[in-house]
């Protein structure tokens, strides 16, 4: 859907995913979060309008990234391969915040900002 789907099509259907995301995100496994982290990325950039429908339902998606958002791993000088891969959960939140702030519109923001308030704007800068 998300690979040949019109906005027209993927629209109606974002209130019926959010049960969905938010379960998968309250399993708390790493994995199962990285996942659903990349699918709402891909999702945000499928098709305009569909970063500003998620806006109302951050209240369900964001409290779990705040209880992630820090979590990296600290190698010291080790090498994290985790980043190549795309599973740092840290580094995921980030980058899912930053896509929802670009289409999520004027009032994406102030959302993240009061559900993470330690997020800080990537377009402000």
């Amino acid at each position: 859907m998300l690979e040949h789907g019109t906005r027209e099509q993927i629209l109606p259907v974002i209130p019926q995913l959010i049960i969905p995301i938010k379960a998968a995100l309250n399993t708390r496994t790493p994995q199962v979060v990285c996942t659903t982290l990349k699918v709402l990325q891909h999702l945000v950039t499928s098709a305009d309008m569909v970063g500003e429908a998620l806006v109302p339902y951050y209240r369900q998606i964001l409290p779990i990234l705040n209880i992630f958002k820090n979590k990296n791993l600290n190698s010291g000088d080790g090498i994290d391969y985790s980043q190549q891969k795309r599973e740092n959960i840290g580094d995921l939140i980030q980058e899912t915040l930053e896509l929802f702030e670009q289409h999520g519109g004027d009032d994406a923001f102030i959302n993240i900002k009061y559900m993470i308030p330690v997020y800080e704007s990537c377009m402000l800068n």
